[in-house]
């Protein structure tokens, strides 16, 4: 059983209060076998990169064609419009998740740096720091004695006991190049189907309210099913997912259409 099955199981049975279930989740041939897994798929670290980059490109995109069709402007604004915001929005979110990851493990690698020579050089000072982290999560004296002796009896260990009770702080093997450009290449897919309409009509002729419209129900069935999958990460129930998404970015959608209407009657 892989450990995604196994807290799926375990979850559930605490939903239903399944205690059977609850402890099937939690046999011990259950934990043996995920110990000799890798902790999820090669692509399942980026989920949250897929999940949040397409979503940010169907609602910024949508919200760009609402704000033409409320101005009763021409599909060829909305394609100059929405390509640019394609391209310009998806670089700048992509190099944005690039930085924060690539800062975040260059953050994590330094302190760990740190800790390490602590360890070494300085090991009297780093177990006295344990037993206090332990006493101040209310274990007795003996427990700590003994908690302290298996943590340090080993570098690595030591050092990650260290970097998650001391700092807080967990290794991300997540590598930040292939985040970016899984961000990117989500927020495109996504974000080009609220113009899926327009792009036809450069070769079929759509009348601008049918085409608004296709954009409308694509736009929101894209939402919803992003949304429900967005459980991935969350943890929450699909469809309650699925329709907060689709609220969402329909209140986006609606501020952008209401100020084109103000504009196309400024502009008389």
């Amino acid at each position: 059983m892989s450990i995604t099955k196994r807290l799926e199981q375990a979850r559930e049975a605490y939903k239903n209060k399944d205690l059977d279930a609850s402890k099937k989740a939690h046999q011990k041939k259950a934990f043996a076998h995920v110990a000799k897994e890798e902790h999820g798929g090669a692509g399942s670290q980026y989920i949250g990169n897929m999940v949040y980059g397409g979503l940010d490109g169907i609602i910024t995109t949508f919200a760009v064609v609402s704000g033409v069709a409320g101005a009763n402007l021409g599909a060829n604004i909305v394609l100059i419009l929405g390509v640019a915001n394609l391209l310009a929005d998806g670089l700048s979110m992509a190099i944005g998740a690039y930085l924060s990851e690539k800062s975040e493990k260059e953050y994590y690698n330094n302190e760990r740096k740190r800790e390490t020579w602590e360890v070494e050089n300085y090991p009297e000072g780093e177990r006295l720091e344990l037993k206090e982290i332990y006493k101040s999560q209310g274990y007795p004296d003996s427990d700590i004695e003994q908690l302290v002796k298996i943590k340090t009896a080993h570098k690595k260990r030591w050092v990650d006991t260290m970097m998650v009770e001391e700092l807080g702080l967990l290794a991300d093997d997540k590598k930040p190049l292939t985040g970016s450009l899984v961000t990117f290449a989500s927020f495109l897919i996504a974000g080009a189907l609220p113009l899926l309409s327009y792009l036809v009509g450069l070769f079929v002729e759509i009348p601008m309210n049918i085409a608004f419209y296709i954009s409308i129900g694509l736009s929101g069935l894209a939402l919803f099913a992003l949304g429900a999958a967005k459980v991935k990460v969350t943890g929450l129930k699909p469809i309650r997912s699925g329709l907060e998404m689709l609220i969402v970015g329909g209140l986006a959608a609606s501020v952008a259409y209401g100020v084109g209407v103000l504009l196309k009657g400024i502009g008389g």
